[in-house]
């Protein structure tokens, strides 16, 4: 026990004990009144003496600091309030009347974990308890608690659960109704008048406690809404006003404490008076005269001290002068004795207190339940909000802060975004920063209406320091930046280039952000070493880029703005990029609809979204994260589809120019190739999708009916061509083209006397200038402008109604056409392929010579060109690294299974020429062609029928191997027994795992092996010999039928029928989704087919190379396409 008591002697203190203290009365002085009691308030027989320390005489004046001695807090913890559906608790602490206001802003942050306040109202009335006008009673309550609520306030009150207090506490009790976040409330009572006060003694402790207080008692209990309370002790009891010394240097000190790191301004304190005695008038008079002021905002009809404080605010004056009121001052006088019942000598003190309130006129602001012209009744929290901006003479940057701070976007619309309203340089850009970085939609929209040019706001540095700010919702922005940049340390500044990779990894494919090419480097080192040195020069602020400090918001805005640091041709591009990584839906909504390229920006938010969902997925992150993701991807994946919807139905042609252009700003993509990264198969099956695809797959040609016969008679009979139907010049011109077709055109136009005249609408709808369109690799498509002389005559509007719009081709030009066509390389590639397919049955089924036939050298000859042309594929793709050609090649499953057949090819060509292994490259070519069978299916996923079930048979294959597991741990666990039980003696061989795995995978299609699972055995001599639990076997094989062939195989069936069913009921979106893979391959393909197509790759090497050597433009990269 003594043990014990020294180690609780011994046990340090909390901070709280360290750094509070409570009051003790140390003297006893009589009371004039009551010679019993001490002028603290307790009475002889229970007051403390102090040896040495003499009682006092009725006389002497008694003082807290003089006669009280301080020790340590002896009260602290939580009060747990009971009486309602769940007890609420309080935070409560007993502290000296002199404690230090730093210390109470350090025990609200550290130890009770609250933020500073935004906006601190202090409230002030009567201590009574009185009755509110029912309206006025609602009106207070909810612009009390939307004023804290949206502003993030604190609420200073008395704490007690009387007078002001309780309606305070009504307030929030309607708040906690709400279920929201709590508002901040703290009550500040002394400590003398809180009743059972003794049952709060403890350290940190929770004390239950009932906020009921006795009719009999003079003291009170404290408020069961309020959320802290700090218990005021100046070693008096059972009396008031041992907290308004107290009270008031907190509200001091508070008011100096700076609002936000990035303003200047200083959090704002407002008085709200509702009802009130003869000391309110005297705490108004306090707070308009105090320096600096405090705004007061007086409710008329609550009674007392506020109605007379507002009547006398009506009839007040601006000048020193009141002639008014000093016409009245009789009236005013008895009004105030009848109201505080007092004498004449304090009626004509209070009267004078209420002059000098209205010398501040402007510091005081009256509400009142009215009725506004426009019919809708003023609300407290406005009042409050503008009574600030009315009477701080804050200048407008330091009002729209705290607008932006308090995020009341109409006080800001109202009071600050007024008629001629001037705003010093970047004053506005400093507050879009703020609204960006806390995610202020509705300021962003008001700031953008106000003038604010996003192209001039919009720098390096600011870009970079949005995707850095710790403001904002959480987002997975970091988890795919460490897939990118591996073993970052904390407290990494992201740069652009690290946003640009992951952009590039979100994106895939030949995507390449701005920020990570190459021609970016050099102008962001530029731009961020002159911002640099700038920050240095800067006598306020320094840069503290690599400390981690994101103070460049407020540097920024004192740099000039210079055409280096505007990089950015479409700054709302890249704002939405950084809404969509840094998870802000509702900002990205909004960049959205600013700007240009909405279609574009639809598509890349949805592939990033979507990227994004199966980052989270493969990160092990939560569903709700996944979920949430792929909710923002189909709500853009819905705009996209609405928006290309509206404008087909607007201007068909325009869509499909929409659809088909050349987005510099977005890696060089086609919103068709954008739409084939996210997945969007609604967008490609639209109809304005499909027609552009149509008319690629075409080509030249204009048939209706039986076009795919017509092409195959075209290619076995070429004078046909000329009887088949094809395109005007002027709608070739207006086509998509290949960047050859382009130089091939301007050669056959070359060759041409007779020059075609562009058409009315190509003229109007280019600018008056004709221009050529380019099909690049994915869909993409870039316009070039031709010749403008030979069309300067038709400049002239009143001579568009004469341009040919028909003129035939000539018989060259319809060669080429046909022969160019997608259409038409797809049949040729077919049947070419088909004729291989032949050829190499034949050689695998014939008997091997040792010098191949024609069919062998057939087939040797389209597979090596075929392998040449899978190179040249890779080689001719859109990215620069090697790595980066091969990913987007194997992007298409059959690449990648083509390159591997080819290679097992190659081999078996190796043994098939040694005389010794000609045997086993004749297997090898037997294994082989059962993957050139199954590449048909590449060809039939053209056919509209035939394409969504190849889809199916994909996915199928894909989830049987999931299967295959689960049927592998079955078969095995059977196998094993079966073989191990039936065969105990067998020796150590390879054969073993064939005898485990035969009969049991056999049994899976009907084979039960039913001899071998129970042989017969016994004593006779003609059996041989049971072996120890023979008998288990036909147990084993019973259960493993059940298990495999009636559980497992069903479940398979049933894989398979949702998957049927999926794709079923999309077939006609996914067979759409294919055929723009299948159209964009055969534009790119050379037009003869394996294995003559070895001719066209010479004759494209041979052309690039005269190109190279001459110069010419064109062929801006190597590229194989004839």
């Amino acid at each position: 026990m003594y043990f014990l008591t020294k180690w609780m002697f011994h046990q340090p203190r909390s901070w709280i004990e360290t750094n509070f203290q409570k009051r003790e009365c140390i003297k006893f002085i009589p009371c004039p009144k009551d010679d019993t009691k001490c002028c603290c308030g307790q009475a002889q027989i229970t007051h403390q003496t102090i040896p040495g320390i003499e009682s006092g005489s009725p006389g002497d004046l008694w003082l807290p600091t003089k006669h009280t001695r301080p020790q340590p807090t002896d009260a602290y913890g939580t009060i747990e309030f009971q009486g309602g559906a769940h007890p609420t608790k309080a935070q409560y602490v007993r502290l000296s009347f002199d404690t230090r206001p730093e210390l109470l802003v350090q025990l609200f942050t550290k130890e009770w974990n609250l933020e500073l306040p935004k906006l601190l109202i202090t409230v002030q009335g009567g201590k009574a308890n009185f009755d509110l006008q029912a309206k006025l009673k609602k009106e207070i309550r909810k612009g009390l608690l939307k004023a804290a609520k949206t502003t993030g306030a604190w609420i200073f009150t008395g704490g007690t659960n009387t007078g002001v207090t309780k309606q305070v506490g009504d307030a929030l009790l309607l708040e906690g109704q709400q279920r929201t976040g709590r508002v901040v409330s703290i009550g500040i009572a002394p400590w003398g008048i809180v009743e059972r006060n003794h049952e709060l003694l403890g350290h940190n402790r929770e004390v239950p406690c009932h906020s009921i207080s006795s009719p009999r008692s003079k003291l009170a209990v404290l408020n069961n809404r309020h959320a802290y309370f700090l218990l005021v002790d100046n070693g008096t009891q059972a009396k008031y006003g041992a907290e308004l010394i107290l009270r008031r240097k907190l509200e001091k000190f508070i008011s100096n404490l700076k609002l936000h790191p990035f303003t200047h301004s200083s959090t704002p304190v407002v008085c709200l008076v509702i009802e009130g005695g003869t000391n309110t008038i005297r705490a108004v008079l306090e707070y308009v005269t105090d320096s600096p002021p405090v705004p007061v905002v007086v409710c008329d009809g609550s009674g007392r001290a506020a109605d007379l404080l507002a009547f006398v605010h009506k009839y007040a004056s601006d000048g020193e002068e009141q002639p008014v009121l000093e016409s009245m001052r009789d009236y005013l006088i008895g009004t105030i004795q009848k109201t505080f019942e007092v004498g004449l000598d304090q009626s004509e003190k209070l009267y004078q207190e209420l002059l000098q309130c209205t010398r501040n006129k402007n510091l005081i602001t009256v509400f009142r339940i009215q009725e506004k012209p426009e019919g809708e009744a003023q609300e407290l929290d406005q009042t409050i909000l503008t009574a600030l901006f009315k009477s701080q003479h804050l200048s407008p940057p330091e009002q729209l802060s705290l607008a932006l701070t308090w995020n009341r976007v109409d006080i800001a619309r109202s009071e600050i975004f007024v008629y001629g309203q001037e705003w010093p340089n970047g004053a506005l850009d400093e507050a879009m920063m703020q609204a960006l970085e806390h995610d202020r939609i509705d300021f962003v929209k008001l700031l953008l209406e106000n003038g604010v040019s996003m192209k001039k706001f919009l720098t390096i540095p600011r870009l970079e320091e949005l995707y850095n700010t710790k403001h904002g919702p959480a987002n997975t922005l970091g988890y795919i930046l460490r897939d990118v940049r591996p073993h970052i340390p904390k407290g990494y500044i992201y740069t652009l280039h690290d946003i640009g990779l992951v952009i590039n990894k979100l994106m895939g494919g030949a995507y390449r952000s701005y920020y990570t090419r190459r021609k970016f480097r050099p102008i962001y080192a530029k731009v961020m070493n002159s911002y640099a040195n700038a920050c240095r020069k800067s006598s306020t602020y320094q840069y503290q880029r690599y400390a981690g400090a994101n103070s460049l918001s407020l540097v920024t805005g004192l740099l000039p703005f210079t055409s280096e640091m505007a990089l950015f041709e479409f700054p709302f591009n890249e704002l939405l990029i950084w809404a969509v990584l840094t998870k802000r839906q509702q900002m990205a909504l909004l960049m959205w609809t600013h700007g240009e390229e909405a279609l574009a920006k639809s598509l890349v938010s949805c592939k990033l979204y979507k990227a994004m969902a199966h980052e989270a997925a493969e990160d092990d992150l939560d569903t709700e994260i996944y979920e949430e993701l792929r909710s923002y991807a189909k709500e853009f994946e819905s705009k996209g589809n609405k928006l290309l919807d509206f404008s087909y139905r607007q201007d068909a042609e325009k869509a499909q120019r929409l659809l088909t252009c050349e987005l510099h700003s977005w890696s060089n993509q086609s919103c068709l190739s954008l739409a084939v990264a996210a997945n969007h198969r609604a967008l490609l099956a639209h109809p304005c999708s499909q027609v552009i695809l149509a008319d690629l797959w075409m080509g030249g040609l204009r048939t209706r009916k039986n076009t795919n016969f017509k092409v195959i008679l075209g290619l076995a009979m070429p004078l046909y061509i000329r009887q088949l139907d094809f395109k005007s010049k002027e709608e070739l011109q207006q086509m998509p083209q290949t960047e050859e077709e382009h130089l091939e055109n301007q050669n056959l136009d070359n060759d041409d006397s007779d020059r075609s005249q562009p058409d009315a609408e190509a003229l109007l709808a280019d600018s008056y200038s004709v221009r050529d369109t380019k099909v690049h690799e994915n869909g993409k498509v870039s316009l070039t402008d031709s010749d403008p002389a030979q069309f300067r005559e038709f400049f002239n509007l009143s001579e568009y109604n004469e341009v040919k719009q028909h003129q035939p081709l000539r018989l060259k030009k319809k060669f080429y056409e046909f022969y160019t066509a997608p259409i038409t390389k797809f049949w040729a590639d077919s049947i070419a392929y088909m004729f291989f397919l032949i050829m190499f049955s034949f050689t695998v089924l014939v008997k091997m010579e040792n010098m191949p036939r024609w069919q062998e050298w057939y087939s040797i000859a389209y597979i090596t060109t075929l392998g040449f042309e899978k190179v040249r594929e890779i080689i001719s793709s859109e990215p620069v690294a090697i790595t980066h050609k091969f990913s987007v090649w194997a992007w298409n499953m059959w690449n990648p299974c083509d390159g591997a057949a080819i290679i097992l090819f190659v081999i078996g060509l190796a043994f098939r020429f040694r005389p010794n292994t000609m045997d086993i490259g004749r297997v090898i070519y037997c294994v082989d062609s059962i993957y050139w069978y199954l590449r048909i299916l590449n060809i039939l996923g053209v056919n509209k029928y035939l394409g969504p079930l190849v889809t199916m048979m994909g996915k199928m294959v894909k989830n049987m191997i999931y299967f295959v597991v689960l049927l592998a741990v079955v078969l095995m666990s059977f196998g094993v027994s079966r073989q191990a039980i039936l065969f105990p003696d067998k020796q150590p061989t390879w054969s073993l795992i064939k005898e485990v795995i035969f009969q049991p995978y056999f049994m899976l299609y009907g084979e039960v092996f039913a001899g071998d699972i129970d042989p017969p055995c016994g004593e006779d001599p003609s059996q041989p010999g049971c072996v120890t639990g023979h008998w288990v076997t036909p147990i084993t094989m019973s259960m493993y039928l059940l298990i495999a062939n009636i559980l497992l195989i069903n479940l398979l069936i049933a894989v398979f029928n949702n998957i049927f069913n999926e794709v079923n009921s999309v077939s006609h979106q996914v067979w759409m989704f294919q055929r723009f893979t299948v159209v964009m391959e055969y534009q790119q393909k050379p037009v003869l087919p394996p294995p003559f197509i070895a001719l066209c790759h010479f004759y494209s090497l041979l052309k690039y190379c005269v190109r190279k050597a001459k110069g010419e433009p064109g062929m801006s990269k190597f590229s194989f396409v004839p």
